[in-house]
């Protein structure tokens, strides 16, 4: 018998559930033992500060890439967008299962939708990605930060300090609390992430049959829309720093690819520049294709004037 595998995994609930989700998968596809070697990460320990500000959404996979390269797991399962662009050498994703709803989602106590909220309204969220885009739909709203998992957000909704936040649909939904969902922002109003939504599976390069077996969970229209999107980020030197938001969608065999770019920092009348949009489209078969489609869209971006936004 071959000997378990062990899946390395944030111990938030929406991350237990993600890996107890990729537990079930490879246990009913290939007959796995599968072990959980759960962990609590930087990102997870610093909730007072921004994550532009104490390095980024690598803060949530860097212990879970230290447990991969000792050897106390053998696999990590990560929120895709929360996996950095570049993973560092002699790591790989080895998998991209089928994305759930891409969407954000409005969540309030009081109030239907954002544009049912009074001027002066307080929304928390913790995205500049999301933050640049509230601020043009609706700039008479006071936006403040809001940080911790999924149930310390709603916990401090709750509690009364925001009016409203703003979450990914996909957690809210694969743990069974949809019902809090008041609306859904269609995704031409409040471009997501990239990679949002999806789950990715991270392994040890030189892991070679456990990299043939993973390829086997790959959602195929997943991988290639996300391979786009993360090229967007990728061109541009996407970070937690940027408020750059870039999402796909597949019309037959066609992958349409809506990117979007934010000013980060307002002048000192308190002004942002406006946000850049760009949308591409090509018959996509293959990640190089995929690829090829993200660096037009970041291009298009640069050709806007994007260099200004971020800082060159």
């Amino acid at each position: 018998m071959s000997p378990p595998l062990t899946i390395a995994t944030r111990e938030s609930r929406l991350a237990l559930w993600q890996a107890h989700h990729v537990r079930d998968l490879l246990r009913e596809r290939f007959g796995a033992s599968v072990e959980l070697l759960g962990m609590t990460t930087r990102g997870d320990q610093i909730l007072d500060v921004t994550l532009s500000k104490v390095g980024g959404k690598g803060l949530f996979v860097k212990e879970l890439e230290t447990a991969l390269e000792d050897g106390r797991a053998q696999l990590a399962v990560h929120s895709l967008k929360d996996v950095p662009m570049e993973l560092p050498p002699g790591f790989v994703l080895a998998a991209v299962l089928e994305r759930e709803d891409p969407r954000d989602a409005f969540v309030s106590n009081r109030y239907a939708a954002l544009a049912e909220l009074p001027a002066g309204a307080v929304v928390g969220t913790s995205s500049l990605r999301r933050e640049v885009q509230l601020r043009a739909l609706r700039p008479d709203l006071v936006i403040e930060p809001l940080r911790g998992n999924l149930d310390t957000r709603l916990r401090k909704l709750d509690d009364g300090g925001y009016d409203a936040i703003v979450l990914a649909a996909a957690g809210l939904k694969r743990l069974g609390l949809g019902a809090r969902i008041r609306a859904h922002f269609d995704v031409d109003a409040m471009l997501p992430a990239a990679g949002q939504g999806a789950l990715g599976l991270e392994v040890r390069e030189d892991a070679h049959a456990l990299r043939e077996m993973l390829a086997a969970l790959t959602h195929a229209p997943t991988w290639l829309a996300t391979h786009a999107e993360r090229a967007v980020s990728r061109a541009l030197g996407g970070s937690c720093s940027m408020p750059l938001a870039a999402h796909a969608r597949f019309d037959g065999g066609v992958l349409r690819l809506d990117a979007l770019l934010g000013d980060a920092q307002p002048d000192a009348h308190g002004r942002r520049r406006p946000l850049l949009r760009a949308r591409v489209e090509a018959a996509v078969a293959d990640t190089a294709q995929a690829s090829a489609l993200g660096e037009r869209a970041a291009q298009a971006l640069r050709a806007q004037g994007a260099a200004a936004y971020l800082g060159g």
